[in-house]
């Protein structure tokens, strides 16, 4: 083997979103000058920067190299010990390439995003929104959901109530919301309401959403309703009020009959005179 190599240091630790350098060292152990190149291998591999890429070294020299890590603030990030590789190229002896091997500890972090699906529901009886619940952080979320409120308007039904998310992936609960009183008639009325988020260690993180509680039946139906019960009572009202005088023709008419039936008696006329006969 025509080289020498070592790291410095050998592990390290490093958090999503900064940096961290390691040195490699570099000896030609060799009897030519030789120009090696170095690359990076493993997973991340993506995330790490060798400056210079390439070195030149004159027999029994050394040199450096610096390997600076970056691994972004995403989940692709994975939390914990991550083995890496450098491959040691030689120019004039490709065979004698070698790889020095390291360890670059990533931290953990959380972050999650949260969304309401519609932001704003409306029923008469109850409402169903979704949470969307994002996982943006490197390490597994483990959270609960339960509902919220300034005062005691509504009941809710979370499922699931807890939940389990990988890193760089979502899930969906389910919520119902109903009221503690039913509008029969009248306005729809505003609910605003919260679902939070509960993780071990950390506040809650609360998402707002407005639930429309509307009237069972229409405002024209109950004005409509409205107007025939006050017709429906003035007509009570005045039928118990006004008694009408019925009068009667039936006597008028019986006499009437009676004076034409009843016949008027003539005068009766003498009776006619004997004839008497002449003296003869």
């Amino acid at each position: 083997m025509s080289i020498w190599t070592s790291l410095e240091p050998a592990s390290t630790t490093v958090d999503p979103g900064s940096t961290a350098t390691v040195r490699l060292r570099l000896r030609n152990t060799g009897d030519v000058v030789d120009e090696y190149r170095c690359v990076p291998v493993g997973d991340l591999s993506p995330y790490v920067t060798v400056e210079p890429p390439t070195i030149r070294l004159f027999p029994g020299t050394t040199g450096t190299v610096d390997l600076t890590f970056a691994p972004p603030r995403t989940p692709d990030a994975v939390a914990g010990p991550n083995p890496y590789g450098v491959q040691v190229i030689p120019t004039e002896h490709p065979e004698a390439t070698t790889v020095p091997e390291g360890n670059v500890t990533i931290t953990p972090f959380s972050e999650i995003r949260a969304e309401l699906v519609p932001h704003t529901v409306k029923g008469c009886f109850r409402g169903r929104p979704k949470l969307a619940i994002d996982n943006l952080g490197n390490t597994k979320l483990t959270a609960s959901v339960n509902g919220s409120e300034n005062g005691d308007q509504l009941s809710y039904e979370v499922h699931p109530a807890n939940v389990q998310i990988e890193p760089g992936r979502a899930a969906f609960v389910r919520a119902t919301l109903r009221p503690r009183q039913i509008i029969w008639f009248g306005r729809k009325q505003d609910r605003p309401y919260k679902l939070a988020i509960q993780r071990s260690g950390t506040k809650p993180l609360n998402v707002d959403g407005t639930y429309v509680q509307r009237g069972f039946l229409p405002r024209w139906l109950a004005t409509l309703f409205a107007v025939f019960m006050a017709i429906a009572i003035v007509f009570i009202m005045a039928w118990f009020t006004h008694k009408p005088t019925v009068a009667t023709a039936a006597q008028p008419k019986v006499e009437e009959a009676g004076a034409i039936a009843t016949p008027t008696p003539t005068p009766s006329l003498p009776p006619p005179a004997a004839s008497v006969a002449p003296p003869t």
